[in-house]
């Protein structure tokens, strides 16, 4: 009896330790989805954009001053904030949360004496299933995002159709893809979301971990690198993940800002046929400028907010 009763006690300890972890994992990732959007977001608004419309601009810069002369900061370089908000926090609040689990799940089936011996790989694979969770959530609040961030180019666009659209909020644009395509229009592009987050956070993770590795001194743990090398770190996630996933992101927001029923694998041989492969990489370098501090913010912010909650914690 008395071996049944500690195998018993152990597994309530580890049950409320699993729990615990699990929200500190949600609301670390919370707050690192806030500090991403505020940080990048008026790059984000340019990546769309030239995504969009990648003949309207110039360059980057062209991007940037007209919409900062045209419609300002808040309605130009940080519209669609409130759905990108959103987003980030309900992306990575679940991506954290789902990661923390996987890497235990892992850990289990390789066997592993610790989550933090866990390898790149399987670290990576944590990430890779991780975000299939987190896919389910953003894509209607990334849906809206674009819509807003390009409205501007949409409605001069239909202008020169005669066709006059009148500007709308996050709310009310919601409304309206509801009422015009039902529920299943808040998930067009589901499956380019899928196809860019999954692999795209096997690599995200990944080069994260590996850089965090590399980075450590020998006997140091790697939650103890400190705040700049957390901050290369992250800036290494971030590229590795537009880098290698980007075409599947032009389509994704092309789908999503133009009502495209196209499939995605076809329009991706559609734009490089009719406008050559550099239109899948436009958008690109704004992205990969917006990626290094934005990452870095996402990455500083959850380690940081959870090293101070699991202090805090070992006091309840």
């Amino acid at each position: 009896m008395g071996e049944l009763e500690v195998n018993s006690n152990a597994l309530k300890v580890s049950g409320k330790q699993h729990v615990k972890d699990g929200v500190i994992d949600f609301i670390g990732g919370s707050l690192g989805g806030i500090a991403l959007v505020y940080v990048g977001q008026p790059l984000d608004t340019i990546k769309v954009k030239m995504q969009t419309f990648p003949t309207l601009y110039k360059n980057m810069f062209d991007c940037f001053t007209t919409t900062f002369k045209t419609d300002g900061i808040r309605r130009g370089l940080y519209a669609g904030t409130v759905p990108a908000l959103a987003t980030n926090v309900a992306e990575n609040s679940v991506l954290f949360f789902a990661y923390g689990f996987c890497q235990k799940f892992m850990q289990k089936i390789t066997k592993c004496e610790t989550v933090d011996k866990l390898s790149v790989t399987s670290n990576a694979t944590a990430g890779f299933l991780a975000a299939f969770f987190s896919s389910l959530v953003i894509c209607p609040t990334e849906l809206i995002k674009c819509k807003l961030q390009a409205m501007h180019e949409v409605k001069k666009q239909q202008a020169h159709l005669g066709v006059q659209i009148k500007s709308m909020g996050p709310l009310q644009l919601t409304a309206d893809v509801f009422k015009t395509e039902g529920f299943k229009g808040l998930f067009r592009g589901m499956i380019p979301t899928l196809v860019r987050e999954m692999p795209g956070y096997f690599f995200f993770f990944g080069a994260y971990e590996g850089t965090r590795e590399l980075l450590r001194k020998p006997n140091q743990k790697k939650d103890d690198i400190g705040l700049v090398k957390t901050m290369i770190a992250g800036g290494m996630g971030g590229a590795c993940f537009w880098t290698i996933l980007f075409p599947a992101d032009v389509a994704k927001s092309r789908i999503q800002v133009n009502n495209l029923n196209e499939n995605m694998v076809s329009l991706i041989f559609r734009i490089s046929r009719q406008e050559g492969i550099g239109a899948l990489y436009c958008g690109l370098l704004p992205t990969l400028i917006r990626t290094v501090p934005s990452t870095a913010s996402l990455f500083v912010t959850i380690e940081y907010s959870k090293k101070w909650m699991q202090h805090m914690s070992k006091d309840l």
